[in-house]
């Protein structure tokens, strides 16, 4: 498996059909006991919004950079409306068909002390007749895109998926399921189902030992006229099964947060995968990676491709192959984590020899947030600002390695002349919540502060590590 896949991610033309809703979080301490009954009384510090079920899949495609259409049912209501923006500004085509008389799902879920208190569900099933709805919008769509998931979380959208898969294969579609019902039969023509163990033995098959559970899965698969089954087993990984082979993934997560949405990070980190020219089973062991970095989150997440990168960095043992986030899509990157509610920390500086000072700096930058932008000096502007012989190390290679440091998230090069070698520019266009600088500088003194604190964020100072600099190390060397 390579990095080089990643870099390819866009290539994905996904289309997602099925039960489309939104997730509310309303976010407090608790601190006492309600006098008017028996339960705890939350007071509430923040409210989200985000988008579940069907949508949660297609966002995830988004995150991972597949191009990603979405069809499903709304009401005409309030959260109809907020999901619809949510899906804009994630960049999604989404097609929701509005249905007046029934509301549009949503799952409501009061979070104290990252613990859920309660969940409150708004939902009616929506029948047959609307689900036709969307097999005529599906036939209209279907020439955009190369594969089709289908999400079924049995609220009604999917109720004609028998028409829908037919017609996306007939189009030559690649068909992903993540199935809901019992009978398999339902899904016939389907590539590939992604069941868990539970929806895997209520609909009849047999996980008393690996052999029984090879065994009842290549017959219900037979049976149904499916591809093959991407089982996911839990704390057991992942399975990959068909009429010929099986290949067993061992789970990637050291600590379990929240597993809300995992099945969704699978199905669209799978799809993506093998729209980007993935073969099956690599891309079932890239969709093993993300849900390992997904449950340990808390709510329904994503996964970003500089996150995936650092994973399979992990997993392969570093092969000293590097994925670089092509700049166009870093930015995106960036807006998707403060969608998600991360602080964005923003620092900058040359790094032409890493040195201890360097990585205890970052990662005390790291620590100011959640998420950590270095822009870097590029080789003309470190030339004007050095001297002739600097930079020692050219910017690609500066970028590698400060992109392998756990505390770094994204790294973006600056230094046109036009910017007078300072990250003002840049720190305009990334708009972070902090701006760190090391060095002796008063706030005043630091590029781009005036611009920080205007948009509501915060300026910090802090010490380099004593005798540790490039200048020093190149001295020592010269000295040798």
């Amino acid at each position: 498996m390579e990095l080089s896949f990643l870099q390819h991610l866009s290539k994905a033309k996904v289309l997602v059909v099925g039960d489309v809703m939104l997730d509310k979080y309303w976010h407090g301490d608790t601190g006492r006991i309600s006098p008017e009954a028996p339960v705890p009384v939350v007071k509430v510090a923040k409210v989200e919004d985000k988008a579940g079920g069907a949508a949660n899949v297609a966002k995830n495609i988004a995150h991972l950079d597949g191009q990603v259409g979405l069809l499903g049912l709304i009401g005409e209501d309030d959260n109809g409306q907020v999901l619809e923006a949510i899906l804009a500004a994630d960049h999604i085509a989404s097609q929701l068909v509005k249905v007046a008389e029934l509301p549009t799902i949503a799952k409501m879920r009061v979070i104290s002390r990252h613990q859920q208190v309660v969940r409150l569900d708004v939902e009616e099933p929506f029948s047959l007749s609307h689900s036709e709805l969307l097999l005529a919008r599906l036939e209209n769509v279907l020439a955009d895109y190369d594969i089709v998931v289908f999400s079924d979380y049995n609220k009604g959208a999917l109720g004609h998926i028998e028409a829908m898969i037919k017609l996306a294969k007939q189009a030559g579609k690649l068909v992903l399921v993540d199935p809901k019902s019992h009978d398999l039969n339902k899904y016939r023509g389907a590539d590939i189902i992604t069941p868990n163990l539970s929806e895997f033995r209520l609909a009849g098959g047999d996980s008393q030992s690996e052999e029984t559970l090879t065994e009842s899965a290549r017959k219900l698969i037979a049976d149904a006229g499916i591809g093959a089954m991407l089982l996911t087993r839990s704390e057991q990984g992942m399975s990959l099964i068909n009429a010929t082979e099986k290949h067993d993934f061992a789970a990637q997560v050291l600590e379990v947060s929240d597993v809300t949405g995992a099945g969704d990070t699978v199905i669209a980190t799978l799809a993506v995968m093998l729209g980007a020219g993935m073969a099956a089973k690599d891309a079932v062991e890239m969709a093993n990676l993300a849900a390992g970095i997904v449950v340990g989150k808390l709510g329904a997440a994503t996964v970003s491709p500089e996150e995936l990168s650092r994973k399979l960095g992990q997993y392969l043992k570093a092969t000293g192959e590097h994925y670089q986030t092509p700049f166009d899509d870093v930015l995106k990157h960036i807006e998707f984590a403060r969608q998600s509610g991360e602080k964005i920390v923003f620092t900058n500086g040359c790094f032409d020899i890493l040195h201890a000072g360097h990585v205890r700096y970052l990662a005390q930058a790291k620590a100011r947030g959640d998420r950590l932008v270095v822009g870097l000096n590029n080789d003309e502007s470190i030339a004007r600002l050095k001297g002739p012989e600097r930079p020692v190390n050219p910017l690609n290679e500066r970028a590698m390695v400060l992109s392998a440091l756990a505390s770094v998230d994204w790294v973006i090069p600056f230094g046109c002349v036009s910017e007078n070698d300072t990250p003002a520019a840049l720190i305009e266009k990334v708009k972070p919540d902090v701006l760190v600088k090391g060095g002796d500088y008063t706030v005043e003194q630091i590029a781009g502060a005036e611009f920080v604190l205007a948009n509501g964020g915060t300026v910090e100072v802090l010490s380099f590590l004593d005798g540790c600099s490039t200048s020093n190390v190149i001295r020592k060397i010269k000295a040798q």
